[in-house]
């Protein structure tokens, strides 16, 4: 394999295009636009990342479900603010077979009229709360805007939490549990930064009180949510009458809250992050193959290719998922191609090697070559983990911290965003009022939007609003989005 050398911060499109298909990750020949293949080795990631976010979880209260993907139109419609929201992304199933259905059927945009309809059948009593239940499940969107493969799909695959409280204080600290999860998950284990932000009156999720979305920065210098999470209130109990009789014998409605992390964006914007020129970079845990073996051979040579054989055995016996190279490719080739595939150690045995009892490591996280004795090998394994882990989150928080801007003017806001980075700036309100103003400056700046105000960072805004000139009332964040 040819080296890639595509350089992300100049050309992110065609890289990110060309890291899907040499990496081989996701092929988007499939004839239909907007449904896209997933090859093994993406799935094996993805599945690594759904089981990260399933533990926990688990690990918080919440049992796995599984729904219908076919919604009926009467119920879609009980919800008219969720309905009017996904109305014109829905796909609708029309016949079955060569007969017209009675009624459509929608293929599930979102998960809250197909489970709350069951949630009102399930839960009765005090004693059901809190009920917190997830499914993981494929959706269908009819995106109107320019599809790309896990960026913006019409087909994805994600997991949603749907809890149900007695009161708005127990779903307020689900939504914080909610945040907790993505913060443990996408940062601490997959190291990719985000800023949860409280998103505007005018931009939240359909139906609901108050959404907070997980924007990670792409580095073609746009927001790409990857999860979201909703206080909904009681706006979908109500709708579906999702009540419960209280100690006292009143029948209450209960405070709802939901959460999606979709996985195929988050899969995108780990490879977004930690990918270079050479291909991907992965941690230890969701690297399809965790150690390569690269015999340098120049000619036969039984004792490289027995130690080879023999530091296979040593990482399988510590399941390790290791591939051993000993195919008739050049090491510099065999080198590409594992840089490619992301493999988070090299592992080259050479005549030194075996001479001396040693190996010569190559990480992928650093690029450093690091020269270990062979006994030592258990020990290196137990602790790379850890190391690899830390270091792909340091150097992304570090490029992360540099992509902020202050503004002062719609101007500024547009040559900010323009450069690649994201603008801060004082707002009038982020309630309905704000709305013209965010229409203003998305006109003026060619695409730009309010992201929001981030969550638990308290700022005081000083000044006017950079729009209408009203006094500021909060400190918002501004960029393009996929």
């Amino acid at each position: 394999m040819a080296e890639f050398n595509i350089d992300k911060e100049e050309n992110f499109s065609e890289w990110f295009d060309e890291i899907l298909k040499k990496a081989e990750l996701v092929d988007k020949r499939y004839p239909v636009k907007g449904f896209v293949a997933h090859r093994p080795n993406a799935e094996y990631i993805e599945d690594k990342i759904q089981e990260m976010l399933e533990h926990k979880l688990k690990e918080t209260g919440h049992r796995k479900a599984r729904f219908p993907n076919a919604i009926p139109e009467s119920i879609l419609q009980k919800e008219a603010d969720h309905i009017e929201g996904f109305e014109p992304e829905v796909f609708w199933i029309t016949k079955g077979g060569k007969k017209d259905l009675p009624e459509r059927l929608g293929l599930t945009p979102t998960s809250e009229t197909v489970m709350y309809t069951m949630y009102s059948k399930w839960i009765t009593s005090y004693r059901d709360l809190p009920y917190k239940i997830y499914q993981r499940c494929p959706v269908w969107r009819h995106e109107t805007k320019h599809t790309r493969p896990l960026l913006r799909d019409r087909e994805f695959e994600w997991i949603e939490s749907h809890d149900a409280f007695k009161t708005r204080e127990e779903a307020e600290e689900q939504v914080e549990e909610d945040i907790e999860i993505a913060q443990q998950v996408i940062t601490e284990k997959l190291g990719v930064p985000f800023h949860y932000f409280k998103r505007p009156e005018w931009d939240k999720f359909s139906g609901a009180v108050h959404t907070f979305g997980a924007d990670a920065f792409m580095p073609d210098g746009r927001f790409l949510q990857i999860p979201s999470t909703h206080l909904l209130g009681k706006n979908f109990s109500k709708a579906f009458n999702v009540t419960y009789e209280d100690r006292d014998g009143e029948e209450k409605q209960v405070w709802q809250t939901c959460f999606g992390p979709a996985v195929g964006r988050i899969f995108a914007a780990y490879i977004a992050t930690h990918g270079d020129e050479k291909g991907l970079r992965l941690t230890w845990e969701t690297a399809p193959t965790q150690a390569v073996i690269v015999p340098i051979l120049h000619g036969e040579n039984k004792e490289i290719e027995q130690t080879a054989k023999e530091v296979k055995k040593t990482l399988e016996d510590k399941n390790i998922r290791v591939e051993l190279d000993d195919s008739e490719a050049t090491p510099g080739e065999k080198f590409n191609h594992w840089e490619m595939m992301g493999a988070p150690i090299r592992i080259e045995i050479g005549e030194n090697e075996v001479e001396e009892e040693k190996l010569t490591i190559k990480r992928r996280d650093t690029g450093e070559r690091e020269e270990i004795d062979k006994k030592e090998l258990e020990q290196y394994i137990e602790e790379i983990p850890e190391k690899i882990r830390k270091e792909l989150r340091k150097q992304a928080q570090e490029k992360f911290k540099g992509n902020i801007e202050n503004a002062e003017t719609v101007k500024e806001v547009k040559e900010i965003v323009e450069q690649g980075k994201i603008a801060r700036a004082n707002w009038c309100s982020i309630d309905k009022d704000g709305k013209k103003c965010a229409d203003i400056l998305t006109s003026e700046t060619a695409g730009a939007k309010v992201r929001g105000t981030i969550h638990h960072k308290e700022e005081e805004a000083k000044g006017k609003c950079i729009v209408c000139g009203e006094e500021a009332k909060e400190v918002v964040y501004i960029g393009k989005e996929y």
